[in-house]
């Protein structure tokens, strides 16, 4: 649910208009990494992720960023269906945004290796209390973060002016850690489903 908008309406406007002419900037660059922005009316911004590696590119997530209170507050970011724009549980999510635990000096052929050896440690930046409850993405520069009591000592104001919170920085996040690693699909032939893949190596640290 959004905020009240209890900052200047025209400041929070002024700021959204250019938080989407920067993106408008680099639009095309955006739309060949799978990025499509379908909508920007304040104080929303709707924007659909596909994985461009596999053929055919599968549609895998779309998000709504709210920006009311921007930026006082830093921006909410709700995963919703593609074609619906409707929120939806975390059990509906078909991505994840993996993040892997650095190895300083590792080589590709030993993270492979540490792989097979279940050496190497992911965590999913996208938590929920439960799989009928909504997802939500733990980073720094997004509203569920800091709004968490969890992150009680990371306050927002920490952040702001350092370009986290930004539209262009979320959506990089949620492409470089959930849809650039995908790489191929994973077809089960005993069960009717089709999965999209991360490459391990392609999974940022």
């Amino acid at each position: 649910m959004s905020d009240l908008q209890t900052v200047d309406p025209e400041v929070s406007r002024i700021k959204f208009a250019r938080e989407v002419a920067n993106y408008r900037s680099m639009e095309s660059a955006y739309r060949n990494r799978g990025w499509l922005l379908l909508d920007a009316e304040f104080p929303e911004v709707f924007v659909v992720f596909a994985a461009t590696k596999p053929r055919p590119p599968p549609i895998l997530a779309a998000v709504v960023l709210d920006f009311t209170n921007y930026d006082l507050r830093p921006p909410s970011v709700t995963f919703v269906d593609p074609f619906t724009r409707q929120p939806i549980p975390a059990k509906l999510l078909q991505v994840q945004m993996l993040r892997r635990t650095a190895i300083p000096g590792a080589t590709p052929e030993t993270i492979r290796a540490l792989a097979q050896q279940g050496g190497v440690q992911l965590t999913n930046m996208i938590q929920s209390n439960s799989l009928e409850d909504a997802p939500f993405i733990c980073l720094p520069g997004v509203r569920e973060y800091h709004d968490n009591p969890a992150h009680t000592g990371d306050s927002w104001l920490l952040h702001r002016g350092s370009g986290e919170g930004s539209l262009v920085f979320i959506l990089e996040k949620i492409w470089d850690h959930g849809l650039k690693p995908i790489e191929h699909y994973q077809v089960q032939i005993q069960v009717p489903a089709v999965n999209a893949l991360p490459s391990l190596l392609a999974v940022p640290e």
